[in-house]
């Protein structure tokens, strides 16, 4: 009985009697219409994808049971496991497996998926030869399951436990969300992320178009769900508010508890409400299952608790010394008592809730023995699970067993070119707190490696400097690890942290082919404060060099992208023959993604030197290659580029809403965000300042028309507001990226911001205005690239003119005019133009 209820009948003076009654089948849905209606209006119009999340046991799987069972059509399913291996796209392979009979003529590059699906061999194309880049076999993998996709449409694809999906799955659904499948509408179900965490998949759909990609939350039940699920589950036509009241405070309205309370109350009658926390109320419910099992049943369910969702039979004899007869018997009597359910293929734990509170019954001693025993029955198949065997090894407190499969997932993860998953496996082994020093140090030089394109760089900084502040740390791990760092810092938009750290890494790298590129990154200017130009220069050369020596043709490519985009940078017309000759090479059309991004760079240097032109062609060529190598991570850049572009060519309809979209997108993509908050904030100052002076003139129309004094001023009053909100806005944005570039050292961003604030405060603030552009003009002298100044010594030129002391600037056109002297920089030559009218030599 629930404490405190009242019986409506007898004037509230007695409790209600609560009947024990045995539950057959399911509780009843209860609410979730608005969301389920939603869900149908969404999958009747394909293409389409769509993100449930919510808590544990808020009840995405029963909603999406609610949907299938009324939606006609083919249903492709696949469920993620908690412990996964890593293989990509397990889960949607597992969802295709059993659809052959509706697959017709295919894509060639389909047969891609013929190794991997025996069962399917009859209808897939025959298996293409191998590759020998894993990034180019694995997206050549995500093309197949693409093709195949569209050949089973229309169809509903739904995909459980995101949360644990692999990598190579979140990279492909990301591609589904912005290329999507006619016919095809994908739901996915996924954990809400903690606060401050995430997951891959929350990863991967936040770097693509907040329209690609519908999210439905799920909320708890509210106290007229709870109560409609008392009155059917409990039999009673009005149950008591107390009760409702009772039941949603000790339950959270989590569907999943509240459902077994109500069951457990159905069933034995009282109150197994013990305590106000969720955890325990789930806890004593189950408490009271186990309570009939004998101790050999409760032993097998504690085993299977251990081992995972779907317990196998075969693992668990094994593991007990017990013949499958008798595990089956047991696994027989905790589905009769309610603590394991059939799912059609088996039995299971019908929420991971209900198994972890299993597995936390167990004690701890014997928790670690299990899963010890299970590694060991694991050991022996073939081919080891290494990702499973990791994770038994890991909970039995074996950690030398741990670190030696660990290392093997992340070792064949890397093999299959599924960098996140490696880091994942490698950043557990950092945890070990016996592992020697020479296997922390060779475990994290893989991790770096695998976190440079992963999604665990934030998680793997901190390892690396550690290690890097051991002096007994070797040289050439000294070096291998520093490197790593430093470019994973550049990736999280520190800009001067990871330049100084590759700086210090690159005495120590021995290898040639390993120390060209990383010279090579040296040598981009356009990315740090405090350095020189001669300073760059000098770097190109020793990476030149060094990638002679080495002999190796990526190494001497590298170096060859970073060349051209120096010499753009310095407004350098050799640059253009640099760039034509590249492209037209075979050492970068076989590397299609090197080639995106050095497309992508020299479109944003020709951008600096003002040739919009040659920028347009070569974004358009990047832009290209990302879709045809499916390379979700340069897609920021690309669309970074593209406003850029919009940008410097005026074209500013609509441009401040694209670039906010793209900031918000972004913030997982630390290096590109900062620039892109740049130009949002270089956009919005140019918008205020032709507010400003739009208002300005429509103010003097006025009055040269005869308007009345009365009506001119409302007019200019309410322009001034207007315009006024619009500078606020502008320059708070400015002053932001000024702070921000400042902190990281990232000089574009900052002579960019520094030179728009100080235009967007000549008319008001000239003093301010100098202030500002001397500031951008003495950045861009220690840097030796002029023509980057172009808009701030114009800026001095106009306050000095408008203060009729135009010698006040006379210094500064100087020396942009000397600085630009022969250079190919056509924007900077145009503000020079402009100087000079003002300021005449």
């Amino acid at each position: 009985m629930i404490g405190g209820s009242k019986d409506k009948t007898r004037g509230g003076g007695g409790p209600v009697p609560v009947r024990p009654e045995r539950l057959r089948g399911p509780v009843e849905f209860v609410g979730r219409a608005m969301e389920l209606a939603q869900l149908r209006r969404l999958v009747e119009a394909p293409p389409c994808l769509i993100l449930l999340e919510g808590e544990p046991g808020i009840g995405k799987s029963r909603l999406v049971a609610e949907l299938l069972a009324e939606l006609p059509g083919h249903h492709l399913v696949g469920e993620c496991d908690d412990v996964p291996e890593p293989f990509p796209l397990g889960v949607l392979l597992d969802a295709i497996r059993g659809s052959a009979d509706r697959l017709g003529a295919l894509s060639p590059v389909a047969g891609a998926l013929a190794p991997l699906l025996p069962e399917l061999a009859d209808v897939l194309p025959d298996a293409p030869p191998p590759l020998t880049d894993p990034a180019a076999e694995r997206h050549r993998l995500l093309r197949a399951v693409a093709a195949v996709l569209a050949a089973l449409s229309p169809a509903t694809l739904l995909l459980e436990d995101l949360h644990w999906a692999d990598p190579a799955t979140c990279e492909l659904l990301g591609y589904l969300s912005t290329h999507p499948v006619d016919g095809l509408a994908v739901v996915l179900t996924a954990r809400t992320p903690t606060p401050g965490g995430s997951t891959p998949i929350h990863d991967a759909l936040a770097r693509t178009p907040p329209w690609s990609v519908t999210r439905v939350a799920l909320s708890p039940l509210d106290a007229d769900d709870v109560r409609r699920l008392a009155a059917r589950t409990l039999r009673l036509d009005d149950p008591p508010q107390q009760l409702t009241a009772t039941l949603l405070d000790r339950t959270a309205g989590i569907p999943f508890v509240v459902e077994e309370v109500l069951r457990t109350l159905a069933e034995r009658g009282g109150d197994p409400l013990a305590d106000d926390s969720v955890p325990f109320v789930l806890r004593d419910v189950l408490l009271w299952r186990l309570r009939p099992l004998d101790g050999a049943t409760r032993e097998v369910l504690g085993a299977a608790a251990v081992l995972g969702l779907a317990p196998d039979q075969r693992i668990l004899a094994s593991v007990l010394s017990l013949d499958r007869v008798a595990v089956g018997a047991a696994l027989s009597a905790a589905h009769r008592a309610g603590l394991l359910h059939d799912a059609g293929d088996g039995l299971r734990f019908r929420h991971d809730l209900a198994r972890q509170v299993v597995y936390d019954l167990v004690p701890r001693e014997n928790r670690e023995w299990l899963h010890l025993r299970i590694a060991r029955v694991l050991e022996q198949e073939l081919p080891r699970p290494v990702a499973q065997l990791a994770h038994h090894y890991r909970r039995a407190g074996s950690g030398a067993d741990f670190v030696r499969n660990a290392e093997a997932a992340a070792d064949l993860a890397t093999e299959r070119g599924d960098d996140a998953t490696a880091a994942s496996f490698l950043l557990q082994t950092m945890d070990v707190a016996e592992l020697p020093r020479p296997v922390r140090v060779r475990l994290a030089a893989k991790l770096g490696r695998s976190a440079i394109d992963g999604l665990s760089q934030a998680e793997a900084i901190p390892v690396l400097e550690r290690l890097l502040a051991d002096r007994r740390l070797p040289p050439g791990a000294r070096g291998e690890l520093g490197l790593v760092l430093g470019r994973m810092l550049r990736q999280q938009g520190e800009a001067l942290r990871g330049y100084t750290e590759i700086e210090r890494a690159v005495p120590y790298l021995r290898a040639p082919r390993r120390k060209a590129p990383a010279l090579a990154v040296l040598a981009a200017p356009d990315t740090v404060v405090g350095r020189h130009v001669d300073d760059h220069l000098a770097r190109c050369a020793e990476a030149e060099s060094a990638a002679a020596a080495s002999g190796d043709p990526g190494a001497h490519l590298a170096v060859r992208i970073a060349r051209a985009s120096l010499l753009l940078e310095l407004g350098d017309p050799a640059a253009w023959a640099i760039i034509t000759e590249l492209r037209a090479s075979a050492e970068l059309a076989d590397r299609p993604r090197e080639h995106a991004r050095a497309c992508l760079n020299w479109a944003q240097g020709a951008l600096h030197a003002g040739h919009p032109g040659q920028a347009e062609a070569l974004l358009a060529a990047g832009r290209a290659l990302v879709d045809e190598t499916g390379y979700e991570r340069l897609a920021s850049l690309v669309e970074a580029t593209e406003l850029s572009l919009d940008r410097a060519a005026g074209r500013l309809d609509g441009l401040a809403e694209r670039l906010t979209r793209l900031v918000a997108s972004a913030e997982r993509m630390p290096v590109t965000l900062l620039d892109a908050r740049a130009e949002l904030a270089t956009v919005l100052a140019r918008t205020a300042t032709a507010a400003t002076a739009d208002t300005a003139a429509e103010t003097a129309t006025a009055a040269d028309y005869g308007a009345g004094a009365g009506d001119a001023d409302a007019d200019s009053g309410a322009g001034d507001s207007g315009g006024g909100d619009q500078v606020e806005l502008a320059e708070r944005a400015l002053r932001e990226v000024v702070a921000d570039a400042s902190r990281v050292g990232a000089i574009w961003p900052l002579v960019q911001a520094l030179s728009a604030l100080a235009r967007l405060t000549l008319a008001e603030r000239p003093d301010e205005a100098v202030r500002h552009a001397t500031q951008a003009l003495t950045l861009v002298r220690g840097k030796g690239i002029l023509a980057w100044a172009a808009e701030a010594v114009l800026v001095l030129a106009e306050a000095a003119v408008a203060a009729g002391k135009p010698g006040r600037a006379a210094a500064a056109v100087t020396e942009l005019e000397v600085g630009i002297a022969g250079r190919d920089a056509p924007l900077a030559l145009a503000a020079l133009r402009r100087c000079r009218e003002l300021v005449p030599a």
